[in-house]
């Protein structure tokens, strides 16, 4: 899971373009949205595209992207459960 996890912190950081964050910045349970990362609604949907081309998984729900992008922790634990790839 520690390998995932850091994998995930790594490609959110290239997917995003975060130039002046690095993995070590980002803390497993931080919030990637608000007060955390101050990541946005697009890239709420850059995220969804990461899961679906890295991982195989499509959201069908918008609305699960809340509780799956809560922090590097949660997106971890749901990519291990459900990934295709």
């Amino acid at each position: 899971m520690e390998e995932l996890k850091e994998e995930l912190k790594g490609k959110i950081i290239e997917v995003l373009n975060l130039e002046d964050v690095a993995v070590a910045d980002i803390d497993d349970s931080d919030a990637l949205f608000g007060d955390g990362l101050g990541l946005d609604s697009i890239d709420a949907l850059e995220l969804i595209v990461l899961l679906d081309k890295e991982y195989g998984i499509k959201l069908s729900d918008p609305k699960q992207g809340k509780s799956i992008f809560e922090s590097v922790n949660t997106m971890a634990e749901y990519i291990a459960k459900n990934r295709t790839k």
